[in-house]
C-alpha cells in the first residue's frame, strides 16, 4: 500500500524492521526450546539473543546474491552475533516455512489487534449518531424513489449493526490466523521435536496447527482476508449513503468540509464527497486481495511459494486498506452535517404519495379487495405524479368516481410521518446496549 492511505501504527507492524524483529524472536524461542532440551548447547542462547535485528539493506544486498530471503537474513543476522559461532544452532532443525508462517501469524494477529481497535471505535460513532437521530424523519428510499417515512438513525444503526458483526466475524478470524508451524521439512519433525513448537506456540500467543505439511494450509488467511473485505464493504456502504445524501438534488447530509478545505479547481462553489468517495474506492482495493489470497489454498504435494509473492503483497494491503478506512469512515461519521430540515422537505415533497401503502392497508380493512384498493390508490397516485395535486385530493376524486368511502379522520391518523417513528422503539432498544 502506498504511504498516502498508509497509518502509522499498521505500517510498522507490515515494515520489514518489525518482520525482522519477528524472525528473530521466533528463532531465538526455537533455540531456547532445543537448549533447554540439550539438543543445542545452552551457551548458545545468550549471543543470539542480544544480537540486533539485521538492518533491511543489509539483508537485501545478502540476498541480490543469494536470491533466497531466510538465507540471507540469518546471515546478516550471525554477522552480528558475538560470538559468531553461537550463530551456527540458529535455525537448527528447521525449515524456512517455519519461520515464515510463525512471525507471519504473529504478524497478523497484531493487525487484527489494531482493526478491531478501531472498528469498536467506528461502531460506538455509529451507534451514537443513530441514537441522536431516532427521531429525525426523512423519507426511506427504494430503488432510489421515495417509499415510506423513516427515520435517519434507522438507516444507520443498519450499519451500526453491520459493522458491528464485521468486528466479530474478525475476531473468530483472529483465532484463524493465530496459527504457527514448526514442523521441518515436509512437516514431519524429522529434525524436530514438537516440544519445540509447543514452546513457541505458548511463548508467542499462538497455537500450533493441527497439522501441516511444511507449510500451514491458508484457508485460516484467506477467511481472514474475506473478513477484512466484507468490513471494507461495510464502510462503503455507509459512504455510499453520504454521497447520495450529499447530492445537490438531495442535500440531505454533508461531508465535514474545513477551513480552508476547496472543492473544485475550477469552480469554487463544490463540496464535493471526496472522503465518501475514496471510501469506496479503497474498499475495491481490499475486496481485490480475496482471490489472490484464496488461491494459495492449492499448492504443489507438501510446498511451493506461489503463495508468498502474492502474500507480500496482498496481505499488507488488505491489512492497511482496511485500517485506512476504518479510520476514515469514523471521521466521516463523527462529522457528518445533518440537515434534518431539508431531509424533512424531501419527505413532503412527493405530496404525499409516500403513503400509498398505508392507505392501501387502510382501505382494505374496510372489507374492499385488495385488487380494487390497489388500483384505485395507483390511479390517484398516478394523477399526483403527473399533475403534482396533493394525494389526499386525488384519492377523495378517485373513491368518489368508485363510489368508495373514506373515513377521512383515519386517514389523517394513519398518514401521519410521526407515527412510523414510535414502531422503531425495539430496534433502538437493541442498539442502545450495542458495543
Amino acid at each position: 500500500m502506498i504511504e498516502r492511505y498508509t497509518l502509522p501504527e499498521m505500517g510498522r507492524v507490515f515494515s520489514d524492521a518489525h518482520k525482522y524483529e519477528l524472525w528473530c524472536r521466533v528463532e531465538t524461542l526455537v533455540l531456547q526450546a532445543h537448549a533447554a532440551d540439550g539438543t543445542v548447547p545452552a551457551d548458545a542462547v545468550d549471543p543470539v539473543r542480544a544480537a540486533p535485528p539485521p538492518t533491511a539493506e543489509r539483508v537485501a544486498e545478502i540476498e541480490a546474491v543469494t536470491q533466497h530471503d531466510v538465507i540471507a537474513f540469518l546471515t546478516a543476522w550471525a554477522d552480528n552475533t558475538e560470538p559468531r559461532e553461537a550463530a551456527a544452532w540458529v535455525h537448527f532443525g528447521m525449515t524456512s516455512s517455519d519461520l515464515l508462517d510463525t512471525a507471519l501469524a504473529a504478524q497478523l494477529v497484531e493487525a487484527t489487534d489494531i482493526l478491531l481497535a478501531k472498528a469498536d471505535t467506528l461502531v460506538a460513532a455509529l451507534r451514537d449518531h443513530a441514537l441522536e437521530h431516532r427521531g429525525t424523519l426523512r423519507v426511506g428510499r427504494t430503488h432510489g424513489i421515495h417509499g415510506e417515512p423513516d427515520v435517519w438513525g434507522h438507516r444507520v444503526a443498519d450499519f451500526a449493526f453491520g459493522l458491528a458483526r464485521s468486528r466479530d466475524r474478525l475476531r473468530r478470524a483472529r483465532e484463524a490466523v493465530g496459527v504457527m508451524a514448526i514442523s521441518g521439512p515436509v512437516g514431519t519433525y524429522s529434525n524436530i521435536d514438537p516440544r519445540v513448537e509447543s514452546y513457541v506456540a505458548e511463548h508467542m500467543g499462538l497455537r500450533p496447527a493441527e497439522v501441516s505439511t511444511q507449510v500451514v494450509l491458508r484457508d485460516g488467511i484467506s477467511e481472514w482476508v474475506s473478513c477484512l473485505a466484507i468490513t471494507a464493504t461495510v464502510c462503503e456502504a455507509i459512504a455510499l449513503e453520504v454521497r447520495h445524501g450529499q447530492r445537490t438534488e438531495v442535500r440531505e447530509l454533508w461531508e465535514p468540509f474545513g477551513k480552508g478545505q476547496k472543492g473544485s479547481s475550477a469552480m469554487p462553489h463544490k463540496k464535493n464527497p471526496i472522503l465518501s468517495e475514496r471510501i469506496c474506492g479503497m474498499a475495491r482495493n481490499v475486496r481485490a486481495q480475496i482471490v489472490p489470497v484464496m488461491e494459495g489454498i492449492p499448492l504443489w504435494h507438501e510446498r511451493d511459494i506461489s503463495h508468498s509473492s502474492t502474500e507480500r503483497i496482498s496481505l499488507p494491503d488488505a491489512a492497511v486498506g482496511t485500517d485506512y478506512l476504518l479510520h476514515l469512515t469514523t471521521r466521516l461519521v463523527t462529522g457528518l452535517v445533518v440537515d434534518t430540515d431539508r431531509m424533512r422537505a424531501n419527505l413532503d415533497s412527493t405530496h404525499g404519495l409516500i403513503y400509498s401503502s398505508t392507505v392501501v392497508s387502510e382501505l382494505i380493512e374496510t372489507g374492499a379487495s385488495r385488487e380494487d384498493v390497489y388500483a384505485l390508490v395507483q390511479a390517484a397516485a398516478m394523477r399526483t405524479w403527473d399533475s403534482g395535486t396533493p394525494f389526499r385530493e386525488t384519492l377523495r376524486e378517485e373513491a368518489a368516481q368508485r363510489g368508495v368511502a373514506l373515513d377521512e379522520g383515519r386517514l389523517d391518523e394513519v398518514c401521519r410521518p410521526e407515527r412510523f417513528v414510535r414502531r422503531l422503539d425495539p430496534v433502538f432498544d437493541r442498539l442502545a446496549k450495542l458495543s
